[in-house]
């Protein structure tokens, strides 16, 4: 996201349970320079980007992954939040660049919970895929158009 007029929007779904996760969203932070204003949306993040998307603010959500590792964990309907967030992605005013990380292409987990994560994180992945204007896969550095255009050639 190039900034645009002030500051941008970092979503943060990240949640610290331990110290190394502590030192790590630290130093994430550092990273990101003055321009980032940060809200940290671990859990409601379709309610937190609603009232973020009507201004016109870049937003970077990142990750969802992480997202969807919490609502696993805290239980909740994991449908009807996936459903939610990629309601709001059709006609946002802002600039949205949602992270994800694409999980199903290794070797099948060998607990129950680590299978309904992958299949969760398919699920995910397509419905917000199916929202969005563009959609890149990022391998090795190298970003793979899967829908629409690669926007950062077109401001090189």
């Amino acid at each position: 996201i190039e900034q645009q007029g002030g500051n941008a929007i970092y979503i943060a779904t990240a949640q610290a349970f331990d110290d190394e996760m502590t030192a790590r969203i630290a130093a994430h932070r550092a990273r990101r320079g003055a321009i980032w204003r940060t809200e940290e949306i671990p859990l409601d993040l379709a309610q937190g980007l609603s009232g973020l998307l009507k201004t016109e603010t870049p937003i970077l959500v990142d990750c969802l992954t992480l997202w969807l590792s919490n609502v696993l964990l805290a239980n909740r309907n994991v449908d009807a939040e996936i459903e939610a967030l990629a309601a709001e992605i059709p006609s946002p005013r802002a600039s949205l660049v949602l992270v994800s990380n694409e999980t199903g292409m290794g070797i099948v987990p060998e607990n129950h919970l680590a299978r309904r994560f992958r299949d969760f994180s398919g699920i995910m992945n397509q419905q917000i895929a199916a929202a969005s204007d563009n959609v890149l896969l990022v391998a090795a550095g190298l970003p793979l158009v899967l829908k629409g255009r690669n926007l950062a050639e077109l401001s090189a």
